[in-house]
């Protein structure tokens, strides 16, 4: 059986949050958000799709950026936003 990797695991690299506190825009804005997105690619932190302004797509999608990790307390998942699927 063939295992597929997903080529923008490259992107992939040690990151600290810029903004440990929260959605970097949201808190720039005083908006609010429902979950947390950590970019593993600059460390950009951003909100969810559940979230009004969905943030950390938005950034994956101008950035180039396209793998993120949950930033919630107790959760390790990642995301590919390219294609749509966890990684």
């Amino acid at each position: 059986m063939t295992t597929l990797v997903d080529p923008h695991l490259a992107a992939v690299r040690p990151v600290r949050p810029r903004t440990p506190q929260g959605c970097e825009e949201c808190l720039r804005i005083n908006a609010g958000w429902v979950h947390l997105r950590l970019c593993l690619t600059c460390g950009h932190v951003g909100c969810c799709d559940s979230s009004p302004l969905r943030h950390a797509r938005a950034h994956a999608r101008h950035q180039g950026h396209p793998i993120v990790q949950s930033f919630e307390p107790g959760e390790d998942w990642r995301w590919c936003y390219v294609h749509e699927m966890p990684v």
